[in-house]
């Protein structure tokens, strides 16, 4: 059996602003030829970088933080602040997976008038969209995102500023997620924990429903009869 790649620390910044028209967040699009995510939508983000861990210390969570606002400096020019970062959550990539990261999703605010500079190369398109807007257009199969961007917007588009997702994420639990990827179905589909079928990858097994499918170009979050063990990863 090969032992499976150790995770590499990584982190994301999901940078948002008020509108009139609701909350904003940037999205930049993945050249097509990258290996990872080519072609998808993400937020800005990268590895933790050897000189990161050297700035913090090694005090690896302050280093995640470091990490996430050099990656939004050099793929889109926004320098988002330490102190006003928030964490969302914490993403494991499944085992099977040849590159694996153990990423802190951050959220931070961004001045209305900040300018978005990409770098033309890793990235090739940025805009800013309301969050509400990118979960339509997600689910119409017109905006291609993986399941932790998905599910991170689902949870962002419960709020109507940036003051009240800061106020209620300041205080609450972050949930660390490790998907598996299930066996036995033609759709893609990852199982969270609290799925019947997560320890073992069996998409048939019976019993409670905890995983997101992709259907159609776009992923469907399931939650139903979980154990209140296992709480929502974001609102069904």
């Amino acid at each position: 059996m090969t032992e499976a790649p150790e995770a590499r620390p990584a982190s994301t910044v999901v940078l948002l602003r008020d509108t009139p028209e609701g909350l904003q967040t940037l999205l930049l699009k993945r050249n097509k030829a990258l290996l990872f995510a080519g072609g998808l939508w993400v937020f800005p983000g990268g590895a933790v970088d050897p000189e990161d861990m050297d700035a913090a210390g090694g005090d690896t969570l302050l280093a995640s933080r470091l990490a996430a606002a050099r990656e939004a400096m050099e793929e889109a020019g926004l320098s988002p602040r330490l102190d006003d970062m928030v964490l969302l959550s914490h993403w494991t990539t499944p085992l099977v997976e040849p590159k694996r990261f153990s990423t802190w999703i951050y959220a931070a605010p961004l001045d209305a008038d900040d300018e978005v500079v990409i770098d033309g190369g890793e990235i090739h398109e940025a805009r800013w969209v309301t969050v509400r807007q990118a979960v339509l257009e997600h689910e119409s199969g017109e905006l291609g995102i993986l399941p932790p961007t998905y599910i991170t917007l689902r949870t962002l588009a419960a709020y109507d500023t940036v003051a009240s997702m800061l106020s209620e994420q300041r205080t609450s639990v972050s949930p660390e997620v490790f998907p598996v990827f299930a066996q036995g179905t033609e759709l893609p589909t990852v199982m969270f924990r609290g799925d019947a079928g997560y320890d073992n990858g069996d998409v048939n097994m019976q019993g409670p429903r905890h995983r997101s499918v992709l259907h159609e170009k776009h992923w469907n979050y399931i939650y139903s009869d979980v154990d209140a063990a296992y709480p929502r990863l974001a609102p069904v």
